[in-house]
């Protein structure tokens, strides 16, 4: 795997290196001692699928509050997103700032986000799946988000006609 850290201090894009011949090729996504050995959480407890229809679906701004904070490792298993986290941590030199990276299932990446940054993403394309790592339960007393368009963070989101749940709709700007 390789490892591209990001402008966000503990943020990386991975890229598989694959192994290939006629048949195909083969690539690790996930492993233990290199996550550990860069001080990544390399704790899974959890994962997801979240499957999204419509191109210009809109999921986030999400994260959980300590003690129940949460790394996030995220890939696109097919289609493709354009996923965003940003830093929240207050004595980060990048509090507030946001990355946006392209995940698709051809290019294969994931982001690792640790904890303390928010997460979300809009999908570019129709029929689109995305599995997600976590490194703690869900836990609904502890699940916070804001707004998509907070004001604060001017997120510049790929497609302007948005499909949004209600809840993400209602969410306030961050405190």
């Amino acid at each position: 795997m390789r490892f591209i850290e990001t402008e966000l201090k503990g943020a990386y894009i991975i890229e598989p290196q694959s192994i290939e011949d006629e048949r195909g090729f083969f690539a690790r996504s996930f492993c233990v001692e290199e996550f550990a050995t860069r001080g990544l959480n390399p704790q899974i407890v959890q994962c997801n699928i979240s499957y999204n229809r419509q191109k210009g679906t809109l999921r986030g701004m999400h994260y959980q509050t300590d003690p129940y904070a949460e790394a996030k490792l995220v890939r696109c298993t097919k289609g493709a997103i354009y996923d965003v986290i940003v830093d929240l941590r207050q004595d980060s030199q990048t509090f507030g700032q946001w990355i946006g990276v392209e995940l698709t299932a051809a290019n294969r990446r994931s982001l690792y986000a640790p904890e303390e940054l928010a997460h979300g993403f809009q999908t570019v394309e129709d029929d689109t799946e995305v599995f997600y790592q976590m490194s703690q339960f869900y836990q609904p007393q502890a699940a916070r988000g804001f707004r998509w368009n907070d004001p604060k963070f001017n997120i510049q989101w790929p497609i302007e006609e948005l499909i949004i749940s209600p809840r993400d709709q209602g969410y306030p700007d961050f405190p």
